[in-house]
């Protein structure tokens, strides 16, 4: 493996970076590169921070194939650059050896509703523009998805502690355990003296696949088991219905905690998996066995009966699937766990008058202001699950749009 110095001396500094368009945040990487070459290391980190206040996270979880990595030029003719090796290393030390700047504050009150990667973001840059904020969440801890969705051995939890110091330097208060809308709601907000609220609460609710015997005693969904797997007792052989990147999670966290057999069942066929592919590969590599073109029909107490899927593609290029329900397969299993994705974690109807999507999101414009007046949402509770980068993006233009707002109050 290269140096990180051999790494970044590979960029050939295009004049219209391909990488950064590919980035979600248009991250300046070639000029983060510039630095860090020339010694900078604490200016690259700060042109990082500034424009992604995540960067120490997304350098670990984006999927660099599809962002930066994938639009770099060099694809072309051979390696691309690995930009995130660089950036990693970058972020972690700027976020390790964290400074504030001077900040000038203003006596403008935000509350951020949900401590996942949007609320972090919105709170961190409003901070840093003086506002006084206040950061809720339902859980005990900052971090969200990040914590209770992303396993240990993909990102160590130590890095949520360090911003979590990082929030505490900015003096941004943290109340845990409070659900909003059960607790507070976003009435009571307002008669406090808040200016604006932002709702960042993620979709933490596990979808039903609506199976006969999906209420047994084996069955488990797989966004609960990865908030606490030492919790569960899974036994030898583990069968997952979904092939996403929870389902892959939950998959090598098994495997991990418990030495189980893990059959992944994916409806779809192996190229049309949700997954990323690095991750799959991973999992493969961990020893998870994928049954590829397989639906589950029914949940029984020691197996999972499954039909055959049948994939066409039509004349206009469109890909079908439909189950064979003539050929079926029984797929032993001491615990089935479900990862057909999430909904909202809140019940959003409950914050304020806002608006909300067939599929139960908050309905927002494209720089995340409700039908509410001064309040605004970003993350997964707008879009649905997505990459953490993604939430990031979607966050940064609701704190501008914030901070519009409270000017102009």
């Amino acid at each position: 493996m290269s140096t990180l110095k051999s790494e970044a001396e590979r960029c050939l500094k295009c004049k219209v970076p391909g990488c950064s368009k590919g980035c979600p945040v248009s991250t300046p990487i070639p000029q983060v590169l510039t630095l860090f070459l020339e010694g900078k290391l604490k200016q690259a980190g700060e042109l990082l921070f500034n424009n992604n206040p995540l960067s120490a996270v997304t350098s670990i979880v984006c999927p660099h194939d599809k962002n930066c990595k994938g639009h770099c030029i060099l694809n072309r003719k051979g390696e691309p650059v690995s930009f995130y090796r660089v950036e990693e290393y970058i972020s972690s030390f700027f976020i390790e050896t964290y400074q504030p700047p001077q900040i000038r504050k203003i006596s403008k009150k935000i509350g951020v509703v949900g401590a996942g990667p949007a609320g972090i973001t919105i709170s961190i840059i409003l901070a840093l523009k003086g506002y006084s904020i206040t950061l809720f969440d339902a859980m005990d801890g900052i971090g969200g998805a990040l914590r209770y969705g992303i396993p240990e051995f993909r990102l160590s939890k130590g890095i949520l502690e360090v911003y979590k110091k990082i929030l505490d330097t900015l003096e941004v208060k943290f109340r845990p355990n409070t659900r909003i809308g059960t607790n507070i709601s976003a009435e009571d907000m307002f008669l406090d003296g808040y200016d604006a609220i932002a709702i960042c609460t993620g979709t933490s609710q596990p979808n039903r696949f609506g199976l006969l015997g999906e209420t047994l005693g084996h069955v488990h969904f797989a966004i609960d088991y990865l908030k606490s797997p030492d919790a569960y007792k899974l036994g030898r052989k583990v069968v997952i219905i979904g092939a996403g990147n929870v389902a892959i999670d939950a998959a090598r966290t098994a495997i991990r905690k418990e030495h189980s057999e893990v059959t992944i069942l994916n409806y779809k066929a192996p190229e049309d998996m949700r997954a990323y592919k690095s991750e799959v590969e991973m999992a493969i590599i961990d020893g998870v066995k994928f049954l590829h073109q397989y639906q589950a029909v029914r949940i029984a107490d020691k197996f999972v009966r499954c039909v055959r899927v049948n994939k066409s593609v039509a004349e206009d290029g469109a890909v079908n699937f439909t189950e064979d329900f003539q050929s079926s397969l029984e797929v032993s299993a001491d615990s089935v766990i479900i990862a057909i994705g999430q909904g909202p974690g809140a019940d959003v109807n409950s914050v304020g008058n806002t608006k909300v999507t067939q599929r139960g999101l908050l309905e927002v414009d494209e720089f995340g202001s409700t039908s509410q007046k001064g309040v605004f949402a970003a993350g997964d509770i707008v879009t649905g699950p997505k990459t953490v980068i993604e939430a990031v993006a979607l966050a940064k233009k609701a704190a501008v749009k914030i901070e519009e707002y409270c000017q102009n109050l």
